[in-house]
């Protein structure tokens, strides 16, 4: 009994806000872990139609997207409708921010249908956008076809409005290789850049 009751108050403690005395939701606890791993970004996180930010990241996009940013159970939370994503990744990385896009792995009618209907949702990071990173016109353009096709002429994205804040990209790349080649004297290292 001792054992049980030790694993018991071992869980209530990690779920528990230590600030607020309040417990952590099963997305918080979720969001927690995966900030842990990815605590330089700021990360999307994909709930239904659309991206939530959490604590720290929740405010930052409200600052820098001019988004509405509030108190929800244990964090300060800002969301954006799923459409928008593109448009706000791009503006946050031009601000020199590293953004994390984190994807639910099931749609909800899967859910539904399976064994895990009541469980929570499996997110895993798909995308980490730098300003490095963030490259393309075409990623670009194909989302604004995508937003066009499924709501509309009427509300498709402004081109203008995406490209104003684009930064420029820069990538270089070197690759030095020490190792003896055939044809190569003993010593020779090739390095390459691209």
């Amino acid at each position: 009994p001792l054992k049980s009751y030790e694993n018991t108050q071992n869980t209530l403690d990690t779920n528990l806000n230590k600030r607020t005395k309040s417990i952590y939701t099963p997305l918080e606890l979720q969001f927690i872990e995966m900030k842990k791993q990815y605590k330089d970004a700021v990360l999307c996180v994909e709930c239904g139609y659309k991206y939530r930010f959490f604590g720290e990241d929740a405010e930052i996009a409200a600052k820098e997207l001019n988004i509405y940013c509030h108190q929800d159970h244990n964090f300060m939370t800002a969301s954006i409708p799923s459409h928008r994503l593109f448009v706000h990744v791009r503006r946050l990385v031009a601000k020199g921010y590293k953004v994390g896009v984190i994807k639910q792995m099931e749609t909800a009618a899967l859910k539904a249908a399976g064994e895990n209907k009541s469980s929570l949702f499996s997110r895993k990071l798909t995308a980490l956008y730098t300003k490095s990173t963030l490259i393309g016109e075409d990623i670009l353009f194909k989302e604004i076809w995508f937003h066009t096709l499924i709501f509309g002429l009427d509300d498709s994205v402004d081109v203008e409005e995406v490209t104003t804040d684009v930064p420029d990209n820069y990538l270089l790349c070197i690759c030095e290789n020490g190792e003896n080649l055939k044809d190569r004297k003993k010593g020779d290292i090739v390095i390459g850049i691209m």
